[in-house]
């Protein structure tokens, strides 16, 4: 221990430095009846320490503690780890713990959280997940540093994970060590992510075959975005403004604006306006003639449920929570923007910007009640640290400083991946009524996917009338697990 000096009587005295932090993970046994068979599993929760190397004056000088990461595993039992398929799962925000898709979708107990037409009430409850991704892979779920329980180690900073290149990075050390640690490097993998989670699971791809030659069997993206440009209403990019009109169709559909018209057909033509008429217009400007911006207007409104006045006096250009604030402004509503089949009253009906996503407050008391008994109650494991599901205030301090002066997008690290490893499958789950990461903007990405076009057949796209949580609406939760079942199936080359 380092010597420290006191100034008045000029003793010294050994310094008490804090003590090294270590795993405290938490093993306990369960069963889960799927298709009449009780699957035996284990379940490992609990923090892992992440170590940096030190050297100091060009020697190595030991492992310093950086950080200790939040998961929790489960593993059947009695299965050939050899040939068992392992899913490495997490979601996105920046600042979101992995709670969606561990107690919405994957995991083997799931919260109840409801629907648009009956939301669960206080206190909530959990059920058994008989479709569960855990019949047909092991699944870790991870939550990033200051999501879920994790946390930077004692005099480590935060902001050294809050960022696009750190945060892959550290998620993806943990990766490298549960993969060593449990004899799974020969095991079938997988990542699964969701919002953000997609952009991060496709520069893991890449990074995980270049700094640790880990190479994956498949990538779940789910509700996509690998370009943050698709999305992005900044000054001088209009391609937002023409993908997300789909979506805004979809939305108005859903709540009666284009009457008795089959979704489908409403959808077919948002996509035509808005990947051909709209592009062209935006693009002219000034040059536009008076008849045609009056058509423009008049087939944007159509489309999208709102007053022509309004397209007209927004230059064409519908920023998309000033959607969700309009659209149903005569019912002195607005809609979700995860799920815009979600609505909330608004008591101002002056106001641009809705104050409240309600396809979020909805759900959110569900999931954080039920995973806060869940972890103490029935996976043993105690933590007086609260558990972040949804930190704000890291998501304003994420830094993307790695594309200053362009768009965050992890576009060619998946292509650069999928072009390494021919093998690796892409599995894109997308929602119709998902208005934070539209369906839309996902398929002119792929569109634009730097690969060979023998690579194509390896991507594979799943719709669902739902939202960005596609699984809260349940014949969507069941037509998608089964939908990534067949996906690790028929990807494990097994």
């Amino acid at each position: 221990m380092p010597e420290t000096t006191d100034e008045e009587t000029g003793e010294t005295s050994t310094a008490e430095r804090p003590a090294e932090p270590v795993d405290n993970l938490v093993t306990t046994q369960h069963t889960l009846t799927v298709k009449r068979r009780k699957l035996a599993y284990t379940a490992q929760t609990g923090r892992i320490v992440l170590r940096k190397e030190v050297v100091t004056d060009g020697k190595f000088d030991g492992h310093q503690a950086k950080a200790e990461v939040f998961l929790t595993a489960y593993t059947v039992d009695d299965a050939d780890p050899g040939s068992r398929p392992v899913t490495f799962a997490f979601n996105g925000g920046p600042g979101s713990a992995s709670v969606w898709l561990h107690m919405g979708l994957l995991g083997p107990r799931r919260v109840v959280s409801g629907d648009v037409d009956a939301p669960e009430p206080p206190p909530y409850r959990l059920a058994d997940n008989a479709e569960s991704l855990l019949a047909h892979s092991d699944l870790v779920f991870i939550d990033p540093v200051s999501t879920g329980y994790s946390r930077p180690a004692t005099g480590e900073k935060s902001q050294d994970y809050h960022g696009f290149t750190q945060d892959v990075e550290s998620v993806g050390e943990v990766i490298r060590l549960w993969t060593s640690r449990n004899g799974r490097w020969l095991s079938p993998k997988f990542l699964a992510g969701e919002s953000y989670g997609t952009l991060r699971a496709a520069a893991l791809a890449e990074h995980l075959q270049e700094r640790h030659g880990l190479f994956l069997n498949g990538i779940m993206l789910i509700s996509s975005v690998l370009d943050m440009g698709t999305i992005r209403f900044t000054e001088g990019n209009d391609l937002p403004y023409s993908l997300f009109v789909p979506t805004y169709a979809a939305i108005a559909h859903y709540h009666g604006r284009h009457g008795d018209r089959p979704l489908d057909d409403v959808l077919a033509d948002a996509e035509e306006f808005a990947a051909r008429d709209l592009p062209w217009a935006l693009q002219r400007g000034a040059r536009m003639t008076t008849e045609e911006r009056t058509e423009t207007v008049r087939t944007l409104a159509s489309l999208t449920g709102l007053e022509e006045s309004y397209v007209d006096k927004v230059n064409l250009r519908i920023e998309h929570v000033r959607f969700f604030t309009e659209l149903l402004r005569d019912r002195g509503l607005t809609t979700g923007r995860m799920d815009g089949r979600f609505t909330t009253w608004e008591p101002d009906g002056g106001r641009e910007h809705m104050r409240d996503d309600a396809s979020t407050s909805r759900i959110i008391g569900a999931y954080s009640a039920g995973f806060n008994h869940y972890v103490r109650t029935e996976l043993g494991y105690e933590n007086d640290l609260p558990y972040e599901v949804l930190s704000l205030d890291v998501n304003r301090a994420w830094s993307f400083a790695d594309f200053e002066g362009r768009a965050v997008s992890a576009v060619e690290s998946l292509a650069s991946a999928m072009r390494a490893n021919p093998h690796l499958k892409v599995h894109v789950a997308l929602g119709h009524y998902d208005g934070a990461t539209p369906y839309f903007a996902a398929e002119h990405v792929l569109a634009h996917l730097p690969i060979p076009e023998e690579l194509r057949e390896n991507i594979e796209s799943a719709y669902y009338p739902a939202g960005h949580m596609m699984y809260v609406h349940e014949p969507s939760r069941l037509q998608q697990s089964r939908d990534l079942a067949a996906f690790i199936s028929t990807s494990s080359n097994r």
